[in-house]
């Protein structure tokens, strides 16, 4: 029998152009058996979703709060499922890996910022290769690349674009799975994706099957939606309470 990180890490491998992976975020056990019924083979958290879900703003759930949500997702689903961790919630490698295992992820998203900051790419290259080892291919380590959110003021585009590809050829080197230049341009991911040798992993827009499409041509074997299929689900349950009351 496949081991579950095993069929999610070759989900990755193999993707024809213009075919990437897509990954919808549940935020809650509902959504997470809406999607796998509409018939996804994997699923991978937002952390603003969930946050969103239990009440916080973005990048203030407790560890302990997002560690049970995701746990109880993965319970309530028979496909794999990663989970978005924000930057580690300051645990060291070891305890990070042992929590994503005991609430049943298969992968874990990290993100290289904190507060709006950029950390040091080459303490962050360190970090990913502590957890690879602590993990021992129990997990599938997608690096986020933080440089077109929180990227140094005034860089240059070109600048900007270098310091995304270096962090991502370090991150890669150091053993991540997979690296995911949020918010990159089109250009500069078919750059980026051209330049690195593991899967890259793309922001799409739920709204445009076309431009998921496209994203994969340009490079990207994986696409995900962070908190956006919450924010719709949100406006929708809006918009029928205005119904309700006759608006």
């Amino acid at each position: 029998m496949t081991e579950p990180v095993s069929e999610f890490r070759a989900l990755h491998h193999g993707r024809a152009p213009g075919d990437p992976l897509v990954l919808p975020g549940p935020w809650d056990v509902p959504s997470a058996h809406a999607f796998e019924e509409a018939g996804f083979p994997a699923l991978a958290t937002p952390s603003a979703g969930i946050a969103a879900s239990l009440g916080y703003a973005d990048g203030h759930t407790p560890a302990d709060e997002m560690f049970a949500a995701v746990a109880r997702i993965t319970r309530a689903v028979s496909v794999p499922v990663s989970a978005d961790v924000e930057a580690g919630y300051g645990l060291a490698p070891d305890e990070l890996v042992e929590r994503l295992l005991e609430a049943g992820a298969v992968g874990c998203n990290l993100e290289d910022s904190v507060d709006g900051v950029l950390l040091d790419r080459r303490r962050q290259a360190d970090l990913l290769a502590e957890i690879r080892a602590a993990a021992g291919g129990r997990l599938f380590v997608n690096a986020r690349v933080d440089t077109y959110i929180h990227g140094t003021p005034g860089a240059t585009e070109a600048g900007t674009e270098a310091d995304t590809i270096a962090r991502a050829l370090l991150y890669a080197e150091a053993g991540a799975d997979c690296v995911y230049p949020i918010t990159a341009p089109p250009e500069s991911l078919h750059r980026t994706a051209a330049a690195v040798a593991v899967p890259v992993n793309a922001l799409g827009t739920p709204a445009d099957p076309s431009a998921t499409r496209r994203l994969g041509e340009l490079g990207a074997a994986r696409i995900t939606f962070g908190p956006q299929l919450q924010r719709g689900a949100a406006e929708a349950v809006r918009v029928m309470a205005e119904r309700l009351l006759g608006r």
